[in-house]
């Protein structure tokens, strides 16, 4: 019985970590499943020993037992013979190796008859995206999505924000059973707004307001997310200074009750062209402060 290299076997190094031998697991798995290669022999052998490695290297105590024992297996395996006439796997039973039965006989346990997890496969995920605009995030919308052999509706909660993943599950590729089917993971893309900037759950808008209202105060309707509002804007009020209008935000994501603010940054708008009567008015104006200043 010849020593089986477990890591050699997968591709990968002697310090790889248990993600790295999950990839390397997936995608050699993938490579020579048996339903890819109907009939070749040598990628059904190949796919056993391929998921042999990987029923000990994913788990830490046989990867512990199998680093600490490899080099001195022979030794291992004669103390085996003497004190273990049985085989606790039950050949014919499980399709593993002789190599693997020794060296893991004491760990492992007897598996049922019939039963072979060297068949369990899980299918790859399939990834895609989904893009809606900042009204359809606000709101909640829904896409129709094309599968290779069926349409799938998804559909997004209020307040979804820009590269969120939903995880859809048993939509991705085939595994060797529904239970082992990947997953569909759908990333957002939220499109941007040409009025609204959106940072995390509150909203920016830039208001523009006439100089007569920012001198004198008034009223003005302002669009949101959720409709028009009134509001009032305070006399004197400057240029670039900020009205928050709390709760007409973003909806938080999964709290329906809870959202963001909506920060209005006024922009003052001069008057390009004055009448004569106005260039007078405003000069009387410019007067009357320069006096009382002074």
């Amino acid at each position: 019985m010849d020593y089986t290299d477990y890591y050699k076997i997968l591709g990968v190094d002697k310090k790889a970590t248990q993600a790295d031998i999950k990839k390397a697991y997936r995608a050699l798995a993938v490579k020579h499943h048996p339903d890819k290669n109907p009939g070749n022999k040598e990628s059904e052998e190949k796919f056993k020993v391929i998921n042999e490695a990987n029923e000990v290297l994913s788990e830490p105590e046989k990867r512990k037992k199998y680093d600490e024992l490899g080099a001195n297996w022979e030794q291992h395996e004669k103390y085996n013979q003497r004190h273990d006439s049985t085989d606790s796997f039950g050949r014919g039973e499980a399709d593993f190796s002789d190599f693997f039965e020794q060296f893991f006989a004491n760990n492992t346990g007897k598996r049922s008859k019939g039963q072979n997890r060297n068949s369990d496969f899980r299918g790859e995920d399939y990834q895609t995206e989904m893009e809606i605009t900042l009204e359809e995030a606000y709101q909640g919308t829904s896409r129709i999505i094309q599968l290779e052999n069926e349409k799938l509706r998804i559909t997004t909660k209020p307040g979804s924000y820009d590269d969120q993943f939903l995880n859809i599950k048993g939509k991705g590729a085939k595994g060797s059973t529904n239970e082992y089917n990947g997953n569909l993971l759908v990333k957002i893309k939220v499109k941007p707004n040409h009025h609204f900037a959106r940072r995390g759950d509150n909203l920016y808008l830039t208001l523009k307001t006439d100089l007569y209202t920012a001198v004198l105060g008034g009223e003005v309707v302002v669009n949101t997310l959720a409709g028009q509002v009134k509001i009032k804007i305070a006399s004197g009020s400057q240029n670039g200074s900020t009205i928050r209008l709390k709760g007409k935000g973003m909806p938080v994501y999964g709290k329906p009750t809870e959202y963001g603010d909506l920060y209005l940054q006024l922009e003052i708008t001069l008057p390009i062209e004055l009448t004569k009567r106005q260039k007078e008015l405003f000069e009387s104006l410019r007067d009357t402060l320069s006096t009382n200043n002074n």
